[in-house]
């Protein structure tokens, strides 16, 4: 059996191409020392492109942009997009967008892509995918509104709530594969890709 030294030092280094706080706690659920770094890429969708194929893309675009600094190393990158209606929900910035996209999930049903790659930048080898997860939403009062973001704060999220936090609060059900896909890292297909690179987990 390997020892826990052993496991780390006989894989390829892994490298998490995110500045993702909430995607940094995630992946050290798996107990695996990583690196992180900013791809720093140009996220502005395609003309006529839709929402799986540009979470897929972004995410692909953000390991390819870290391999010159990483060349021996497994990247992990992901890009996220909420689908409300058949449009792409971006993130609120301020209160006022985020009481609005609120207002418009109340009762209903959000769909979040979560666009994966694991790049391993020795082979060139690319393991990709997009995992769907979505949540409905409890019918919501202004004032339940108003609570919830003067406590969370949550402008720098798509859909204007932290699903690891008091967002919680304000769903009906959730559906979906992996729930840690809402949050913006899909740990089991991940664990698929890292297997595939002989990775063995646990």
């Amino acid at each position: 059996m390997r020892t826990k030294q052993e496991f780390q030092t006989d894989m390829p280094p892994l490298v998490l191409a995110s500045t993702s706080p909430f995607r940094a706690e995630l992946l050290q659920r798996l107990g695996i020392p990583f690196e992180r770094c900013n791809p720093d890429i140009d996220e502005t969708p395609l003309a006529h492109e839709d929402a799986h194929a540009m979470t897929l893309r972004l995410s692909e675009a953000k390991a390819a942009a870290v391999q010159r600094d990483y060349p021996q190393h497994l990247i992990i990158a992901s890009d996220q997009c909420a689908l409300f209606a058949g449009q792409i929900i971006g993130k609120p910035a301020k209160h006022a967008q985020a009481v609005e996209q609120l207002r418009q999930f109340s009762g209903q049903t959000v769909e979040f892509l979560t666009g994966l790659t694991l790049l391993n930048s020795a082979t060139q080898q690319y393991h990709s995918d997009v995992v769907t997860y979505r949540v409905t939403f409890r019918s919501l009062s202004t004032a339940q509104i108003e609570r919830y973001l003067q406590k969370e704060r949550p402008y720098n999220c798509a859909g204007s709530f932290k699903s690891e936090g008091l967002g919680i609060t304000l769903f009906a059900r959730m559906s979906g594969d992996d729930p840690n896909a809402l949050i913006g890292l899909p740990l089991i297909r991940l664990t698929d890709f890292l297997l595939a690179e002989g990775v063995e987990l646990p």
